[in-house]
């Protein structure tokens, strides 16, 4: 069915035009590998040209493209020039994502190239948020998202595919069937190698076309994304085609024969598109001659501006992790009376008002909706904000977080609950890989304003799989903020500030607080989400304490104060970044310190701070940094053998009486 495709001179000029620049531009790549010029991992498209110039012919310059790590072929045809391409592949600050995502990045936000990404199936749930975010902001537009046939393995892809077709969003998954998953041949690693009915099985429309047909690629293109503008939701291409050449520069092509590979060059997409047009009068010898000079040309052209392009100074390193400005939190207002409220309801009350405030946001995760949440935060939510806005979705973690991560580059404001923080290790790929990189990956081009959720802690009895603490996992990672309110004032005020934040922000609310109880100002406000606070002010030691276990320091802080030890307690609120100063100026003057953390004492935050304010305040220091950390075991399910592992009152007063003696 071509009849959709105007086969005119001009049209049919582009396509050819299209692949050979792709086919050189690879060419080249793979020379300059040689030369050292370009390093790492180079994945060329050779061979599979017709897919992306086929594709790309029939989206408009509105509609989006996620890629993935050989991404090259979808970047050129998207419209990025060569220059900007190669650039990139070289490392130079005039690359597309100014050299600092190489070979298997590109991103562009002038032709709305969203990134080539390095995970397998990792882009995937980003194209499915990218839907979302245009769905609900009401955009005309169609995310197309490429992938090859490895990534039907994972299950990213299974929970991409269930999350478009439930929410019926505008992606268009094109799966680049090139018969290999790097050395592994798809017969060999799929049951079923027949691939459509994969998508079928969601209640998609799918189809597979030859993917060395350009013609027969871009008429199906056409069809497919014609029924997504028209509202029918996702659909689902499969274009069956070849790289002939290996994986990487790094592959010797052990695992498949070269008759093989010599056959399906007979089949090249250029040769096969070239001689038909030849064939049947299309065009002559004369033009086809005339664009291989023309991309000759610019090939020589881009080699020659990367070699003069300048290297991103090294002062810049730091750039591009987060934002360089943010907006300061809303000055408080006059305080109104004081109103008795909980933990939880200072949550819901939270992301009620962002609600009210901002048509942008909205809240999705796991039985949120009409099960009001696991921890009853979002009880009553659905019903005043309809299922829009408070989106249940299924029990896939790495979908619904990439999709957050998807809508919030769209310009939505996206509150991701993960129901635990044991789960969102299901999702570490996309808070990550994606999350955490597209600022730094796309030089500034995108960010990522996005507030994950998730409840965290150890002590009702919930058992290894349902009490850890991870702070310590995302506050090693750049490009994340993240907090841990402890007190009313905070889990009510946090929210604000973090939604207002350009990149994503944690919020870790443990699952101890939430019945928590007290009286606050009725009109709470924002608060500042990177200080630490003085909770409790001191002479004889600090005690660096944050979540639930702020409320045990200050407990102790109490009964030491009964044995005229005068203890500061700091909350320190911002696990990343870390408010050093005010750690460092109250150590300075206590000149001993003891850090608690329901962390395990290996590799813990705890260690992270204590290191730090002996590298800051050695001088100063009258005894070593104590710490007071959950015993290195699983957390027992048996109430005695729970607290025994857990940092107690008794064990902060036990570390602080033994500092050496020093203490007065």
């Amino acid at each position: 069915m071509t009849e959709r495709v105007k086969l005119d001179h001009g049209h049919v000029r582009d396509l050819l035009r299209g692949m050979i620049r792709i086919r050189r531009f690879e060419e080249a790549c793979h020379q300059l590998y040689t030369q050292e010029k370009i390093r790492g991992f180079l994945h060329l498209y050779d061979g599979e040209e017709a897919v992306a110039v086929g594709v790309s012919a029939a989206l408009e310059a509105r509609d989006r493209v996620v890629s993935t790590y050989r991404e090259h072929g979808h970047a050129l045809a998207r419209g990025v020039s060569m220059e900007s391409a190669l650039a990139e592949m070289y490392g130079k600050a005039t690359g597309c994502a100014g050299g600092r995502g190489g070979s298997m990045h590109f991103f562009d936000a002038e032709t709305n190239l969203y990134g080539g990404n390095a995970i397998v199936g990792g882009g995937l749930p980003l194209a499915v948020g990218l839907g979302l975010g245009d769905r609900m902001l009401g955009q005309d537009r169609v995310t197309a998202c490429f992938f090859g046939d490895g990534a039907l393995a994972e299950g990213e892809f299974h929970e991409a595919m269930n999350l478009a077709a439930l929410w019926t969003l505008p992606v268009l998954f094109v799966l680049e069937n090139n018969l290999y998953a790097m050395g592994s041949a798809v017969a060999r690693v799929q049951a079923n190698t027949d691939f459509v009915p994969r998508a079928a099985s969601y209640g998609m429309p799918a189809e597979s076309v030859d993917g060395n047909d350009v013609v027969a690629v871009e008429a199906a293109t056409r069809r497919l994304v014609d029924a997504i503008r028209a509202g029918a939701g996702p659909q689902f291409l499969e274009c069956r085609t070849y790289r002939t050449r290996p994986h990487s520069m790094f592959d010797t092509e052990k695992y498949r024969d070269k008759a093989e590979v010599a056959e399906w060059r007979k089949r090249s997409p250029i040769a096969r598109f070239q001689g038909w047009l030849l064939d049947n009068n299309l065009m002559h010898q004369g033009e086809v001659e005339a664009i291989e000079a023309e991309v000759e040309a610019q090939i020589a052209n881009a080699v020659a501006a990367c070699e003069q392009a300048p290297w991103e100074p090294v002062e810049d390193l730091l750039r591009h992790v987060v934002a360089e400005t943010r907006p300061a939190p809303p000055e408080p207002a006059s305080p109104a009376p004081p109103v008795d409220i909980t933990y939880r309801e200072c949550c819901r009350q939270a992301i009620t008002e962002a609600l009210l405030r901002d048509d942008r946001v909205f809240m999705m995760g796991e039985d949120i909706g009409a099960y009001g949440g696991c921890y009853a935060v979002s009880m009553g939510l659905l019903a005043e904000f309809g299922p829009d806005r408070i989106r249940d979705t299924p029990l896939s973690e790495s979908a619904f977080t990439g999709a957050g991560i998807g809508a919030a580059l769209v310009g939505t404001r996206p509150i991701v609950e993960i129901m635990t923080v044991n789960f969102s290790l299901l999702a570490l790929d996309q808070i990550l890989n994606t999350a955490a990189t597209i600022r730094h990956m796309s030089a500034g081009q995108f960010g990522v304003p996005l507030v994950i959720r998730m409840a965290t802690g150890a002590g009702r009895q919930l058992a290894a799989q349902h009490s850890h603490s991870l702070e310590a996992f995302f506050a090693h990672i750049p490009g994340l903020r993240v907090v841990a309110p402890a007190t009313l004032e905070d889990a009510r005020g946090m929210l604000w500030t973090a939604l207002q934040d350009p990149d994503p922000v944690i919020i870790l609310e443990h699952v101890m607080l939430y019945n928590m109880a007290g009286r606050i100002a009725a009109n709470a406000g924002a608060v500042d989400i990177d200080r630490a606070v003085i909770r409790r002010p001191g002479r004889d030691v600090t005690l660096i304490a944050w979540s639930h276990s702020l409320w045990k320091a200050l407990e102790a802080a109490e009964a030491l104060a009964g044995e005229g030890i005068e203890a500061e307690v700091i909350d320190l609120r911002s696990l990343r970044p870390l408010d050093e100063a005010t750690l460092v100026a109250s150590v300075t003057r206590t000149r001993r310190a003891v850090v608690v953390d329901e962390g395990w004492r290996t590799g813990s935050l705890s260690a992270e701070i204590a290191a730090r304010l002996q590298e800051a305040c050695f001088w100063h220091l009258d005894a070593p940094v104590a710490r007071v950390c959950t015993a290195e075991v699983p957390v027992p399910y048996p109430k005695h053998l729970e607290a025994a592992a857990l940092p107690q009152v008794a064990d902060i007063i036990a570390a602080v009486k033994a500092l050496a003696g020093v203490v007065p």
